[in-house]
Parts: C-alpha cells; sequence; structure tokens
C-alpha cells in the first residue's frame, strides 16, 4: 500500500457517509456539555464560596493560612489583613492567602 492510495481510499469512505456529521457533531456537543457538568460548574461552585468566605472574614476570626500558620485576625483591610500569631506576632498578608477557619471542635482539641 502507498500513501496515494490510502488517501484514495479514505476519501472514497468519507463520502460514503452522510449521516456520521451529524452523530459527530451530537458526541461533541454531549462530551462539551459532560465536561462542563463535571469539571467547569463544580470548580465555579467552588470559586463562589472561597470568595463568599473571604469577603465575610472579621475581626475576630481564628483561621489558618494556606502555609499552615494559625492565627486570630486583628484588622481588615480591603485586600489585606492584619493577622496576630502565638506569641503576639504580627503578619500582614493578602486575603487570598487565608485557607480556612478554625472550627469549633479544632479549638477545644488544642
Amino acid at each position: 500500500m502507498n500513501f496515494a492510495y490510502i488517501l484514495l481510499f479514505a476519501q472514497q469512505s468519507a463520502d460514503g457517509e452522510s449521516s456520521g456529521g451529524y452523530s459527530t457533531m451530537i458526541m461533541l456537543l454531549l462530551l462539551i456539555v459532560v465536561f462542563w457538568l463535571f469539571f467547569i460548574r463544580p470548580q465555579s461552585r467552588k470559586n463562589k464560596e472561597i470568595k463568599r468566605f473571604r469577603e465575610g472574614l472579621k475581626k475576630g476570626d481564628r483561621v489558618i493560612t494556606i502555609g499552615g500558620i494559625h492565627g486570630k485576625i486583628l484588622e481588615v483591610n480591603e485586600t489585606t489583613i492584619i493577622l496576630e500569631t502565638e506569641g503576639q506576632g504580627k503578619l500582614k498578608m493578602e486575603k487570598s492567602a487565608i485557607s480556612q477557619e478554625f472550627k469549633a471542635e479544632e479549638i477545644a482539641k488544642d
């Protein structure tokens, strides 16, 4: 078999399939919808939840940063916070560096 024969054969088989275009299009659309449902939508929900959490931070909240630093919020600005750590240390950091809030049961264990 040479390359020209393969191309000719591929063209003949493509001419014979007239209904294949619709089924391919439907499968492609179905794949896009499934991809959106399982990957894009959950990620956008998670991003909205994180944004609401960070906008709701207030003075006195006990939080954990993405670097694992535990502390209490002393001051909240538009994009930054002042965090008090153990030993009266103060750190200024971006709100985006806050990963989670302490839970009451976690504080009781300490």
